[in-house]
């Protein structure tokens, strides 16, 4: 059932929290033994709990264009950071608002492409959002307790207390300021628990990074860590689970902001990251590789239509997340638009056309490609290509194979053994018609 169907007439109100380099593993419900997430954890629990949620690429940009547009990186253009979304693209905002939505931003953009500077967004560079409060890159326009965004005038605006505070208040004055007959659409962009760029850090509130350092290290940081520069993640990881226990407060504060206005029953809140983030322990910073620590994601959502939808277990990407909440609401799907609906999944439900394994491309370290089911992840790359410059390639060698049910922190690469040459040769078959559905070239897959 459809969220526009359980109030009929009066369409939801949709909310999108998106954090910065989340690991899937820092929630509770996956896991994670700080207990850092209460907020999320409650909110995968009695709505729709995404378990394996997969970002279609591990690079900022890309992966936001994606969750814009409902299109693979190769198909929007950004298929690396610094290049600006096309203005011509159907976008989230822009199909909210044809019906009848008022539609608003706030937070990092980073599809404004790299001419246009770190600050103020042009208003066609905006992907269709008509409320505007926002930094095409906030990691440069502010720090912890500095949080500089601009608005619709492209004028500064310096919001008080600490960063992720400065916005949920901000998003919580929106919903305030809008919560009426008309529905809107909230995109609420978090740079938390995204590293401070200037000085490597992770810059939690008084007492957090304290309270959580030594809490917890997972398998594959526990293994590979040591030979990660600057101490890597035992040095990094209290003041990384402290944002995001600051971030779980803030979002338990919005979600408080619905209950006092009425609003949480009609309001469809739903929260994920653009990526994850191994910690420099698969290359030389922190993303832009096929290994979960990089593209498995949080991803819950509530509110009409996902309230009691229960745990989905077959792999999704996020790119699936905009003709989603367009479903929901009673909002059409503009052609175009890649990503498959997973409402079919909720309660239980089963959907046979989709595929079984899920897409990710990968630029900027490489030009690669990986596919991963519930059990396994295949990865290719391509030999020789430029991948700053290049969106694809039309010749990959298999890099990495992973038995997921044994090895869940990808620690055995098995790629090239005979022993699982046929299942190799299975997921270059998913992958070869990955690319086709992507719209790449043809390619040599898995050599």
């Amino acid at each position: 059932m459809t969220a526009s169907a359980t109030r009929p007439g009066r369409r939801p109100n949709v909310i999108v929290v998106l954090t910065d380099q989340q690991r899937w593993d820092t929630t509770g419900v996956a896991g994670n033994p700080a207990d850092v997430t209460p907020e999320f954890d409650r909110i995968a629990r009695t709505g729709t709990h995404v378990e394996t949620a997969i970002t279609p690429q591990p690079v900022c940009a890309p992966a936001r264009a994606a969750l814009q547009t409902g299109r693979w990186a190769t198909a929007t253009g950004v298929f690396r950071n610094g290049l600006p979304l096309p203005p011509e693209l159907p976008t989230l905002a822009g199909s909210f608002a044809a019906a009848g939505y008022t539609t608003g931003y706030l937070g990092k953009w980073h599809l404004a492409g790299d001419d246009a500077g770190a600050g103020p967004v042009a208003p066609e560079a905006r992907g269709g959002y008509q409320r505007w409060l926002a930094s095409a890159l906030l990691e440069f326009t502010s720090d912890a307790y500095r949080t500089v965004l601009y608005d619709e005038a492209g004028q500064p605006v310096r919001l008080p207390g600490y960063r992720s505070d400065a916005l949920i208040d901000a998003a919580i004055r929106f919903v305030a300021d809008h919560d009426g007959e008309t529905p809107f659409l909230l995109f609420l962009s978090l740079l938390e628990p995204h590293h401070q760029n200037a000085t490597d850090d992770y810059p939690a509130p008084e007492g957090y990074r304290e309270r959580y350092a030594g809490r917890w290290l997972p398998p594959d940081l526990a293994a590979l860590a040591a030979g990660a520069p600057q101490g890597g993640a035992p040095r990094h990881l209290g003041g990384y689970l402290g944002q995001i226990k600051r971030v779980d407060e803030g979002v338990g504060r919005l979600r408080d902001a619905l209950r006092s206005l009425g609003a949480e029953d009609r309001t469809v809140l739903a929260w994920t990251a653009d990526h994850g983030s191994h910690f420099r322990t698969r290359n030389a910073e922190y993303k832009r590789s096929a290994h979960d620590a990089s593209v498995r994601v949080p991803l819950a959502l509530t509110g009409p239509g996902f309230t009691g939808g229960g745990r989905i277990t077959h792999p999704v990407s996020t790119v699936d997340l905009v003709p989603t909440l367009l479903e929901a609401a009673g909002v059409p799907v503009p052609e175009g638009v890649q990503g498959r609906s997973f409402l079919p999944l909720l309660g239980g439900g089963t959907d046979p056309g989709r595929p079984e394994s899920v897409f990710v491309q990968i630029s900027e370290s490489q030009i690669g490609r990986a596919v991963r089911t519930r059990r396994w992840k295949y990865a290719v790359t391509a030999p020789g290509a430029d991948p700053w410059n290049e969106p694809d390639a039309d010749r990959y060698v298999e890099s990495e194979l992973y038995d997921l049910a044994a090895d869940p922190y990808e620690l055995d690469n098995l790629a090239g053994l005979d022993s699982h040459r046929e299942i190799a040769g299975r997921l270059r078959a998913a992958l070869l018609d990955w690319l086709t559905r992507a719209g790449e070239r043809p390619a040599a897959g898995g050599g």
